[in-house]
């Protein structure tokens, strides 16, 4: 009688502690498989975030070395209108003194928006807590570089 006993116990302990273990394991990887799926989403928010920031400053990066060019265009055309050598060669140097001067502050306003929207991102995508090749962080450096 014992045996039975102790073997119906037995019993009723496994019929009772798998389907628990059991439930447990499939909850565990349920709350895995949603943890790494939300992660993934909040990395998707956070690139996104990161591309429009990086359109709108290389859009405004090319808006201002066009408005560069037009600028140097119209000086240049102004400075070949001079009576003289010097006055010509005057206005032809400063011409391309502010050509140059525009340029540069447009690639400096990219880089530094580059480099914030970058950092941005990488700030965003770490507090997502995502698991290791979900961000596509190594490719920063195939950005446009500027002039």
């Amino acid at each position: 009688m014992k045996k039975i006993l102790g073997t119906l116990a037995i019993a009723l302990t496994m019929l009772v502690a798998v389907p628990v273990m059991a439930q447990t394991t499939t909850g565990t990887a349920s709350t895995t498989s949603s943890t790494v799926a939300t992660a993934i989403v909040c990395v998707g928010t956070a690139v996104g975030t990161r591309e429009t920031a990086l359109s709108s400053a290389i859009s405004d990066h090319a808006q201002a070395v066009s408005a560069a060019y037009t600028d140097r265009a119209t000086a240049l055309q102004q400075a070949y209108t001079g009576s003289t050598k010097a006055a010509v060669s005057t206005a032809v140097k400063a011409a391309w003194s502010a050509f140059s001067k525009s340029v540069k502050t447009a690639n400096t306003t990219w880089k530094t928006a580059k480099t914030a929207a970058w950092t941005s991102f990488r700030t965003a995508a770490k507090a997502c807590k995502a698991p290791s090749g979900i961000s596509d962080s190594a490719h920063s450096t195939s950005e446009v570089v500027g002039q």
